[in-house]
């Protein structure tokens, strides 16, 4: 499983720099879906991570006392570089990585797919992602509270997909993308306006 979701990350990666070139300063200061952070702090972030290992990762929480907070902070500010184009080009450099921090495979398929996502619906672009692979990340965080909680967040409820054969869970529904889906387990509140059914309070509550 492990080996198989590169090509993909590599892949969405390489899309999401197409996308982002010739984008206006303003474009980068945008507020992303992220958060707290801009679209030029989000694609800071994703590179932060593929240029990171586990022992990387551990020694740099040692020195940020711990907190996982803070060493994001720090690599989102040493990925930024000066300018935006400096933030792009760093990206550029990372596309065919398969460096990560510690944790499941999987997280990082997902990371590459939401994160993308935080970035192009902030800036109103319009991306179609593999099926196969949006499933893959859907089916991994049906089972994961890792950091932002995505089991806890659909917990009592049926997500049922409307352009792929997925669906996850009982009790009062939630239908929509499969993308849709994704960005709404993991907290994005805005996906919640592409869904729909007698769920949909309870999911919004949540985020």
């Amino acid at each position: 499983m492990g080996a198989e979701i590169w090509p993909e990350v590599h892949a969405e990666r390489k899309a999401l720099a197409a996308d982002l070139r010739g984008l206006s300063s303003e474009d980068w200061a945008r507020p992303s879906l992220c958060s707290g952070w801009t679209v030029r702090d989000v694609l800071a972030h994703m590179t932060s991570a593929a240029r990171s290992t586990p022992p990387a990762f551990f020694c740099k929480l040692v020195g940020a006392e711990c907190s996982f907070d803070k060493v994001q902070e720090k690599g989102v500010a040493a990925q930024q570089g000066a300018t935006p184009a400096d933030t792009l080009a760093n990206f550029e450099s990372v596309l065919t990585s398969v460096k990560h921090p510690p944790g499941p495979t999987e997280t990082w398929l997902g990371e590459t797919i939401v994160h993308s996502e935080d970035i192009r619906r902030a800036l109103g672009i319009q991306h179609s992602y593999p099926t196969e692979a949006v499933v893959q990340v859907a089916d991994f965080f049906k089972g994961s509270n890792l950091l932002i909680g995505s089991k806890r967040r659909i917990a009592g409820l049926t997500l049922r997909a409307t352009d792929a054969e997925w669906s996850h869970g009982t009790g009062p529904q939630v239908s929509g993308p499969i993308v849709s889906l994704v960005m709404a387990m993991t907290g994005r509140k805005v996906a919640t306006e592409d869904l729909t059914g007698e769920g949909l309070v309870t999911l919004r509550s949540r985020s």
